[in-house]
């Protein structure tokens, strides 16, 4: 078959597959040659994010061109990786857009120690974290709600656990959406999800989820450096986590509610997993203020453990610690862009506004929003800026991470929770752990090099690299 891929001329890392077959729109992917190449690969798998690239560029109202992050990888229908914007006359939502873990995120907190303040005390520390935010599959938290109190969080999300004492308003100042998007409607989330819920605010979950200390290692770019409140050698305190069991069981309930709606309104279905429903339908209203349910308690649920992170730190360091930034990378937002208000869906992609932008911090606005990208507990991660060219091509979105090279499954083949720990430990990273199992499916072999993803979108100009930062000691469920 001829080639899907075409190179954009006069652009570095920008490729094509133009409109064929039922698609409305071309795919824009951002890669260099090896990532085009394992695209190239991958469209002959049974599971394929080159087909769900295409098969989301089929679906009504999408705008300018289906986007591939550098980090792209199959996922639920639509690929990890994937921003997709949409008319909000004429087009659709789809879960498959968001996936399950709503709003998953990261929030990246600033210390004024450095690695040699640490050391000496690394392992006391990490201990107390451990012992601190309650992690691994199903742990409940510290805070229990009655479901009348859910409903109260949901609308309100992290300010409502900051007026709880989790928390200050400076820490809203510095979260995306201030820490709570509008149009939730808890009426339209189920019992069964907010029951999920009751017990889970401030608890850091299984997965890929993480709390992590780090070490600013690479300085890129000095001002906006400086203008964050990033320095070398300082340690820095990451979490990445989302909305828990309330934003997975919201995924399962609309799953099937949007494939159902996507036959009533005769809607193209290219994969049975792409359910949607227009987005002034009746189903289409009520699965965003769902989703903007999730995205308030994930915000939430952040916020909680950024104040155990704190409480941790004060019995083993007279330490005060600001927040650098919380944003989400699994989300779908009414936004404007190029002077029109559209529906961008991004899942395993983070929001970059750029400079100047009116929701980037004050503090932040003449360099850009900070976009905060995970990479693996044995590598590194990265702190990167929004730019005016990422606001024109991409929605003002990035990748959100390395992006997985292995399944879960066959990590856990190829590799053994204990082990990984003791290697880690032989490169000064401390890992405390609920489930070496857990750690098995997350080794840092079964990633991507997250030098690479972040890279290739630096080159791309859709984003600026500002610092490189490694981790020192690790928090997993």
């Amino acid at each position: 078959m001829p080639d899907l891929f075409k190179k954009m001329p006069d652009r570095i890392n920008l490729w094509t597959i133009e409109k064929q077959r039922k698609m409305k729109v071309p795919a824009f992917i951002y890669g260099d040659n090896a990532i085009i190449n394992e695209l190239r690969a991958d469209y002959k798998r049974d599971w394929s994010a080159t087909r769900q690239i295409m098969n989301v560029a089929s679906l009504p109202g999408i705008q300018k061109g289906m986007l591939a992050m550098s980090d792209v990888h199959p996922g639920y229908g639509f690929p990890i990786g994937g921003v997709a914007a949409f008319d909000i006359d004429t087009g659709v939502v789809s879960m498959a857009g968001v996936g399950y873990d709503i709003n998953c995120g990261v929030r990246t907190m600033l210390t004024n120690l450095t690695k040699n303040d640490l050391e000496p005390k690394k392992k006391d520390i990490i201990s107390e974290l451990f012992n601190t935010v309650p992690a691994g599959l199903g742990k409940p938290g510290k805070i229990n709600l009655e479901i009348n109190k859910v409903d109260e969080l949901l609308v309100n999300g992290a300010p409502y656990v900051v007026e709880m004492g989790y928390g200050t308003e400076d820490d809203l100042t510095h979260t995306e959406e201030n820490g709570v998007i509008k149009g939730a409607n808890p009426k339209n989330v189920s019992f069964k999800a907010k029951k999920r819920q009751y017990n889970q605010i401030g608890t850091l979950g299984s997965g890929n989820h993480y709390l992590e200390l780090q070490i600013v290692d690479k300085i890129f770019d000095e001002e906006a450096a400086k203008t964050y409140g990033l320095f070398q050698n300082q340690v820095i305190i990451s979490l990445h986590c989302g909305s828990r069991g309330l934003g997975h069981q919201i995924g399962t309930d609309y799953s099937t509610q949007l494939v159902r709606a996507s036959q009533k309104y005769n809607l193209p279905l290219p994969d049975k997993e792409l359910g949607s429903a227009p987005i002034k339908s009746v189903e289409g209203e009520r699965y965003i203020s769902a989703v903007n349910c999730g995205i308030n308690a994930a915000l939430a649920n952040r916020q909680v453990i950024a104040h155990l992170v704190r409480q941790a730190f004060k019995k083993i360091f007279d330490e005060d610690i600001k927040q650098l930034y919380d944003v989400g990378h699994n989300t779908c937002k009414f936004e404007v862009h190029n002077g029109k208000e559209v529906l961008v869906h991004r899942k395993g992609s983070t929001r970059a506004f750029g400079p100047n932008h009116p929701q980037v911090p004050s503090k932040y606005r003449k360099v850009g929003q900070p976009v905060l990208i995970g990479g693996t507990m044995g590598t590194s991660s990265y702190i990167l800026t929004g730019t005016e060219l990422g606001m024109k091509e991409t929605f003002g979105s990035a990748c959100h991470g390395a992006g997985r090279s292995m399944s879960r499954k066959a990590a856990k083949k190829k590799y053994w929770g204990k082990t990984v720990v003791q290697d880690l430990a032989q490169k000064g990273i401390m890992v405390r752990a609920h489930s070496f199992a857990g750690v098995a499916e997350e080794a840092p072999g079964a990633y991507k090099k997250v030098e690479h993803v972040v890279n290739t979108m630096h080159d791309a100009g859709v984003v600026n690299k500002v610092v490189q930062v490694l981790p020192i000691g690790v928090v997993k469920g």
